[in-house]
């Protein structure tokens, strides 16, 4: 039996020097992704939809993590509940993956009934000892931050959510994210193991030659940069990029709007994020390929159009909100090698497309986006399961946050009792 086949989940993870990429194995074997699944999918928390997936009582969205699945329902006083997809008779699953809208949810099964709250509303020939009380369905973590619904299927979830909450919602709230509607939404599924997903989200050092769409939005200078020996053109460059990024944050202030960066990307935490609100190239109001808005029908009551694009990304996630519309991206695993890329363009509630917005305008960058990174993650993984493969040295300037995302990995394994005497 080869080296690579005895190595352990914990010691292929101390395995990687600082500064370099993981070991292929860790991409590429079936009992390290079941292991990812169970800590990073399972016992942390997710982003598995926004508050648009349902936006009327009765509405459901079952979403599956793996083994396990979950029902985002809206009940009959609008709350949004969330429930392990399981029948409390013999397991049944309640909905397959997808949307749709019920009255009750009736078990297929056996048609035990229950209600938008969980109850459990009808069971025949259980006999008059049956208690229906205790066998409603199971309900599962939830937090909602702006129109981000995340869950938590483990028991004890990790309390650090509350700093995600405290600094998005002040973020989020001149949007008025709940009052929207889902414009378009789009699957792809990235032949590539999910870490690689994330890792190419994490940097754009590659983004300037191959995501021509995206880069008409962003400033040059955001995607990271060496500063040794700049020709006097690039630091004037440099300097209008710090000059124009001053100007607007301290403009966006003066209105109330947060903009400042706050990384929990630390190996102490477990609930990772980051945000920060970034200028917008060209127009300076929308990530579209003119840098103008797509959709005329601002968000909430907003009268600005140039608000940045205001960020946030998870161990699961990306966010772009503008003034104008959102894009918000999550990921589940399904295989080493399979990632499910789900992505979701949100708009103002009674924004009409044909008149308020064109679709094309509103998808066009990031279906063009996500179509690209796809190819980028499957050529690579492809590349981390070759024989010759040899984890690479990161850029210290443009890829410091791929970094950062390894050395999470590996405290929250060592968190989980993966990976002992890590160095």
């Amino acid at each position: 039996m080869s080296e690579t086949l005895i190595r352990t989940h914990g010691e292929l993870v101390r395995s990687r020097r600082p500064g370099h990429g993981m070991p292929g194995e860790l991409f590429g074997r079936q009992d390290v992704f079941e292991k990812d699944v169970e800590i990073f999918f399972h016992k942390h928390w997710i982003l598995v939809g926004v508050t648009a997936d349902v936006p009327e009582p009765g509405d459901v969205s079952a979403v599956d993590i793996g083994s396990a699945s979950i029902l985002i329902v809206r009940d009959d006083d609008e709350n949004i509940r969330t429930y392990r997809n399981i029948c409390r008779h013999r397991g049944a699953r309640l909905k397959e993956a997808g949307k749709s809208t019920v009255g009750m949810l009736v078990c297929r099964y056996h048609q035990w009934t229950y209600g938008l709250d969980g109850s459990l509303r009808h069971a025949t020939h259980m006999g008059k000892d049956f208690d229906a009380a205790c066998r409603s369905l199971i309900p599962v973590h939830t937090r909602i931050v702006g129109t981000h619904i995340f869950i938590c299927l483990d028991d004890n979830p990790p309390k650090d959510i509350a700093r995600l909450e405290e600094v998005m919602a002040p973020r989020f709230a001149p949007y008025d994210l709940q009052y929207t509607k889902i414009a378009h939404e789009a699957e792809i599924i990235e032949n590539g193991n999910w870490k690689l997903v994330i890792e190419n989200n994490r940097e754009c050092y590659h983004c300037a030659g191959t995501h021509p769409e995206l880069t008409a939005s962003f400033l040059p200078e955001d995607f990271g940069f060496c500063p040794d020996n700049l020709s006097e053109e690039s630091q004037r460059a440099l300097d209008a990029y710090h000059a124009r990024n001053a100007a607007c944050q301290e403009s966006w202030g003066r209105e109330g709007f947060v903009g400042d960066a706050v990384e929990c990307l630390d190996e102490g935490v477990a609930t990772q994020f980051r945000t920060q609100r970034l200028v917008i190239a060209g127009n300076g109001e929308s990530q579209t390929l003119n840098t103008k808005v797509a959709s005329t029908k601002l968000f909430g009551n907003l009268q600005r159009r140039d608000l940045g694009d205001t960020h946030l990304w998870t161990h699961n996630s990306w966010t772009h909100v503008m003034s104008d519309h959102a894009v918000i991206s999550y990921i589940i695993p399904l295989a080493p090698d399979k990632t499910l890329v789900r992505t979701k363009w949100l708009v103002h509630a009674d924004a009409v497309e044909g008149i308020d917005y064109r679709l094309s305008d509103l998808t066009e960058v990031w279906v063009a986006t996500n179509a690209q990174d796809a190819d980028l993650v499957a050529i690579t993984h492809r590349g981390t399961q070759d024989p010759g493969y040899i984890p690479g040295q990161f850029s210290p300037f443009t890829e410091t946050y791929v970094e950062q995302f390894s050395r999470w990995y590996a405290s929250r394994l060592n968190a989980h009792g993966i990976c002992a005497a890590l160095p």
